[in-house]
């Protein structure tokens, strides 16, 4: 089973993650309360305008049954500036973080962790149909447009993230100094695959 994982590593590597490491499944925070932010006052700008969004989901209670069935996970994360974050380009980060979780989970399912499940951040509306008016899904006009590449949200789930990147021995700052003195500090988006 090690070289399993270490070959879905590599290929989270390989598609773009600046790392991927192997946590129990056991270490995933889980909060309620985190879930119920979607909702909040004011509620998420993306709160019920995608199948992987709340309260299209199972929630905090539905990933802890999937979290008893597994026993490892895959986290992965990209390390970006800032300054990133906060422009047109964090929807393209959005995306290859999307991917690299998308095309993981179907390596581990091809590997043998036939029910593993993928989650990334953002909301798959935002980050794949924000050109569209509506889900289709949602809408009842057809199928999803990027069944292959969106994965639900974290957040929907109350997946405690800052907890998940210090479970995999990273910093879960979001703005940390970058080693370049001229250089915008370093954030990261962050993933994850349950196997």
């Amino acid at each position: 089973m090690e070289t399993i994982l270490e070959d879905l590593l590599d290929v989270a590597i390989q598609l773009g993650a600046s790392d991927a490491r192997v946590i129990a499944s056991s270490d995933i925070q889980v909060e309620d309360d985190l879930a119920a932010f979607c909702n909040g006052d004011p509620p998420c700008e993306q709160y019920a305008k995608a199948p992987s969004c709340p309260p299209h989901v199972s929630g905090p209670s539905g990933f802890r049954i999937w979290q008893k069935e597994s026993t490892h996970a895959i986290v992965v994360k990209i390390d970006i500036p800032s300054s990133i974050m906060f422009s047109e380009q964090q929807r393209e980060v959005m995306q290859l973080l999307h991917e690299i979780v998308a095309i993981s989970e179907l390596r581990a399912k091809e590997k043998g962790f036939t029910h593993a499940r993928g989650f990334a951040g953002g909301s798959c509306k935002n980050i794949w149909c924000l050109s569209h008016v509506t889900c289709n899904v949602l809408s009842n006009a057809g199928k999803c447009r990027n069944p292959d590449k969106a994965r639900p949200s974290m957040s929907g789930f109350g997946i405690n993230v800052k907890k998940l990147m210090q479970s995999a021995g990273w910093n879960s700052e979001k703005a940390v100094k970058n080693p370049h003195p001229d250089a915008d500090p370093m954030s990261w988006v962050a993933g994850l695959i349950l196997l």
